[in-house]
This record gives C-alpha cells, structure tokens and sequence, in this order.
C-alpha cells in the first residue's frame, strides 16, 4: 500500500434526466422510474426508491451504558439489538426527530446531541440519509412510545459489551453497525 496521497478526483457528471414517472406512492415510500441519457447518447432507465430521510441515535446514559433496543423486524422476521432510528416528519429538523425517537424507542432524552457524519444507507437505489447522532448524558424520562408495528423492548448494555458485540460482526442491522461505528470514533476522540 502505498503511502502517497491520492490525486483530487472530479465528480462525474450526473445523468441528464429526460423524464420521471411515479410508479408507486404510498405514505411510507414511492418508487420513481427515470429516464435518462447515458454518456454515449443512448437512453437509460433508472429506478429510485424514495424513502424520507431519517434519523439514528447512540443513546450514552449518565451511568454508562448505551440504551440500546431488542426489536423485532417483519420484512426479514427477526428479532436483533439495534440503536433507536425513524424516519423524519415533513418539516422536522434532524436534532428534533432524534430527540424524538429517542425518546419514542428509549424512554430516555439526551443532555447533549452531537451529529456524526451520517450515510446512505442504499445510495444505489436510494437518495435517502440518515442523520446519525451520538446522545450523550442520556437519562430516563418516561416510558416508550411504540407505533402499532413496532416491538421494542429497551435494555443498556455496559459500552465496552456492545464495543466488543460490534467487533465480532453481531449486529446485522446496517443503521445500527454504522452509527455505532462513528460514535466510537467519536467517543475515542473526546476520551
């Protein structure tokens, strides 16, 4: 591996859009179906699933663990650890819905919220975000705010148990890996 520091690469072009028809619209999400120019003049399509952009949260509590949720998943049907994560409201800041989901899935509100850098979590289908945040002083306030479709239930776990649960590739969800992830990077920063 070399040592040398890459050259500045420019950005592509995008894809001149010809056309977009909505193909499928639901509250949830819709599914959009372009038509594009290709570099070599021919025609193309391409299909983008609009999802809202959405919020996720590494919940610290003053006692040092991470708030973490046992949630149960109908697309695949199972049960795994995640952090808190959903999508954003229409109008809703990305501090104000991690908050909210927080509070939401955790029962817990934050002392402070630091923003990690965030990702697309399926940028080649996708223009969807999600905003991730590392909640920090973190303390219980109430009791969850469950969606008819969510089950959730709330456990902290000691930070070094879900360091380690990180590093051996036990957590499957990729909101969840990711954030954990850069709120590492970020709590070793700060330590």
């Amino acid at each position: 591996m070399s040592d040398k520091p890459l050259p500045p690469f420019k950005p592509f072009e995008p894809f001149e859009v010809l056309s977009t028809e909505r193909v499928y619209d639901s509250p949830w999400c819709a599914l959009d179906r372009d038509a594009i120019r290709l570099p070599d003049g021919a025609m193309g399509e391409y299909h983008i699933f609009r999802i809202p952009d959405a919020v996720v949260v590494v919940p610290v509590t003053t006692d040092g663990h991470i708030a973490m949720i046992w949630q149960h998943r109908h697309p695949h049907g199972k049960t795994h650890w995640e952090v808190p994560a959903g999508r954003m409201n229409p109008g809703e800041a990305p501090e104000q819905a991690a908050q909210r989901e927080l509070i939401e899935e955790t029962g817990h509100t934050a002392g402070e919220l630091v923003p990690l850098t965030g990702f697309y979590p399926v940028n080649g289908i996708s223009d969807h975000f999600a905003h991730a945040f590392l909640a920090l002083e973190c303390q219980a306030t109430g009791k969850l705010q469950l969606d008819d479709t969510e089950r959730i239930l709330m456990h902290k776990r000691p930070i070094a148990e879900v360091r380690a649960a990180l590093h051996n590739g036990e957590f499957k969800d990729g909101f969840s890996a990711l954030a954990l992830f850069q709120a590492f990077v970020e709590l070793d920063r700060r330590s």
